[in-house]
């Protein structure tokens, strides 16, 4: 683990300016500069770089942060891998804790494999290119199938010789350790001694999101039928299948900048979609979908297109992986190509314009494809056409959001001809037998479908509703919450209180916690920093936060211009500082937050009352209606306070 000492160091050091114009073109206007969003594709720039706050912000897209967060979310890396790159251009040095005798050997085998995969790698593509098998074989292949050199070169494709141990020999000349070419599956052991796994075939290397060789595919180039077509590595320290996605490295960038992912099959269906310009594009290769393949899209992006071969194999295939990306609240849609294609096939006989085309008129949501798809093997069997019903009805109780599955419920109900309630009831019984608790669902039909109409509490609005006051709650604490706000007398000693610390106090007073957890959260570490930091500055801490959803937070509320309220300005007629007006502001901002949450309280007993009305529960209903007497009284105080007519 980096030592906290130097993450600190790496904040200090960092120059919002400098690590974002290395990937974006800024113009200087005022003291911030101004560019074109590398997030989503814009032509006016509303992307905004404050080297004074430390932060970046796009008024267009809402992405925020700083220095970490901006290269964490630009080349999609982890907090500690966009540490270490930020580390390495600044020429820091990493001091890490001191780990365990069993981490550090953990730590040094991972790093010995990816050594020796990266040799690897470079073997494999000075075969393809430099030997004279490597450019008969391997790159006349390639050609064949229509790659041209300059992708052949960006996926590091490479060529393995016919000869028993040529990589092997070479990497163990090289002075590279047998074990770790046992451990990553280049090299194979036998009773005949060692040999090549990849003996005679192209190399497809495969990356990690941050790059990093991890393992290899590979394609026979022999008429050998005892040997397998396709060869991957084996499952390795370095490498877990379901867990990886081929060109999800080269493919990042343009998932996020097109909200988009597709989904193909094969090594050869992503390096022909990326050649024709389409690079958001990956593959599960060979392989049936996982869970951890479709979080590792959900990092990019909510919305998958599945586009496998017009076959009935590659039918079944998106079969299979509908369900499982439905569960993981993605939004599906599904591309069927002509019979007898592939995306490799259709991506090299069509131009880009055509590909994209023909995707945005064919492709179809998972209901539509499901009841296309099983009403031809359904017919007019009514027994067939139910098992299509349910098996509708299983994916879309497998949606997590209510919502979601609403839509979809109504789709279903109006296509098949059948009542909504029924759909609804088997979504119940569905989702109360995945969960073994009947208690724990919380779902209920719509009001109107409801067999009688009965009075039910409103749906609290929640965090929503006091996000703006929290808002500016949290402002105060990060802006000024080190400036004095007044003076105090404890036991006759004169002591100052500062903004930030006057917003906790009150607040705790009250007993109340920020209903946003990530508010919530820096308010219950602001009131400890200023505690045990006596140098506590909120803003810069708070903006170089290891926690990336704290820093954005912060970010957008930095850099968001806000106003003062109106009956605020009354205060004064003279245009005036909002610093200079703290003394008499700070309060009403407290006791205007104050009323929100007594109004939000007030609500809640409303519905309580309605709902002990509705069941008679009157012992209930007298406890209910002495606590609303009771929010009323606060509510009448600060209403006083506020000098507000009630």
């Amino acid at each position: 683990m980096i030592d906290p000492s130097t993450i600190q160091k790496i904040f200090d050091t960092a120059d919002i300016y400098e690590v974002v114009s290395d990937f974006v073109s800024l113009k200087k206007r005022g003291v911030n500069y101004v560019g074109c969003c590398p997030f989503h594709n814009e032509k006016t720039g509303s992307f905004t770089v404050s080297p004074a706050k430390g932060i970046y912000k796009c008024f267009g897209c809402g992405k925020g942060g700083n220095a970490v967060n901006f290269i964490m979310e630009h080349e999609q890396l982890s907090y500690v891998e966009a540490l270490r790159w930020v580390a390495a251009k600044y020429n820091i040095i990493i001091e890490e804790k001191e780990l365990t005798e069993s981490e550090k050997q953990e730590q040094t085998e991972r790093e010995s494999m990816l050594i020796v995969t990266n040799y690897a790698e470079k073997f494999f593509t000075y075969q393809l290119w430099h030997t004279d098998e490597g450019k008969s074989i391997g790159m006349s292949y390639f050609h064949h199938r229509g790659l041209d050199d300059k992708n052949i070169e960006k996926f590091g494709l490479g060529y393995c010789p016919e000869a028993w141990d040529s990589f092997t020999k070479n990497a163990l000349e090289k002075g590279y350790k047998k074990e770790f070419l046992l451990k990553t599956g280049l090299t194979v052991a036998s009773e005949k001694g060692l040999f090549d796994r990849f003996r005679a075939r192209v190399i497809f290397p495969i990356r990690d999101l941050a790059g990093k060789i991890i393992a290899f595919g590979g394609r026979i180039m022999t008429s050998d039928k005892k040997s397998a077509k396709y060869l991957n590595s084996p499952e390795s320290e370095i490498y877990h299948k379901s867990r990886t996605l081929y060109g999800i490295y080269f493919a990042k960038k343009s998932i996020v900048q097109n909200d988009r992912c597709f989904l193909v099959e094969g090594y050869l269906d992503v390096i022909s979609f990326h050649q024709q310009g389409i690079e958001n594009t990956v593959a599960s290769s060979g392989t049936s979908l996982t869970v951890e393949q479709i979080r590792l899209i959900r990092r990019l992006t909510s919305n998958v297109t599945i586009i496998y071969d017009g076959d009935a194999a590659g039918i079944k295939a998106s079969l299979r992986g509908i369900d499982l990306i439905l569960e993981e609240g993605l939004n599906v849609r599904i591309v069927s190509l002509p019979e007898g294609e592939d995306p490799d096939s259709f991506a090299q006989a069509h131009t880009a314009e055509e590909v994209l085309e023909y995707i945005s008129k064919h492709e179809t949501d998972f209901i539509n494809f499901k009841t296309q798809l099983l009403l031809e093997q359904a017919g007019n069997d009514p027994i067939e056409r139910a098992k299509l019903i349910t098996d509708i009805v299983r994916s879309i109780s497998l949606i997590p959001d209510l919502i979601t599955r609403s839509v979809y419920v109504r789709e279903t109900a109006g296509q098949m001809q059948v009542e909504e309630s029924v759909l609804y009831n088997e979504i119940l019984r569905l989702r109360r037998k995945k969960s073994g608790d009947n208690a724990q669902i919380a779902y209920k039909l719509p009001a109107r479908q409801q067999s009688k109409e009965i009075l039910t509490p409103a749906k609290l609005g929640g965090v929503a509703s006091c996000d703006t006051e929290e808002i500016v709650l949290i402002r105060y604490m990060l802006q000024f919450g080190t400036e004095v706000l007044y003076e105090d007398v404890h036991d006759g000693i004169r002591c100052a209180v500062t903004v930030g610390e006057y917003i906790i106090s009150e607040l705790a007073e009250d007993e109340l916690l920020l209903l946003n957890p990530q508010l919530r959260k820096i308010q219950q570490e602001y009131r400890t920093c200023c505690k045990q930091m006596p140098d506590f500055s909120p803003a810069r801490y708070f903006t170089a936060h290891p926690d990336p959803d704290i820093s954005s937070v912060v970010a957008d509320i930095l850099s968001e211009p806000y106003e003062l309220s109106k009956m605020w300005m009354l205060l004064d007629t003279t245009l005036r500082s909002e610093e200079s007006m703290l003394t008499e502001l700070l309060p009403k901002v407290v006791d205007n937050y104050k009323m929100k949450r007594i109004e939000i309280l007030c609500k809640e007993a409303d519905n309580k009352i309605l709902e002990c009305q509705n069941t008679g529960n009157m012992d209930e209903l007298m406890e209910w209606v002495k606590k609303k007497n009771a929010m009323v009284k606060v509510r009448i105080q600060l209403n006083e306070k506020l000098k507000r007519t009630i």
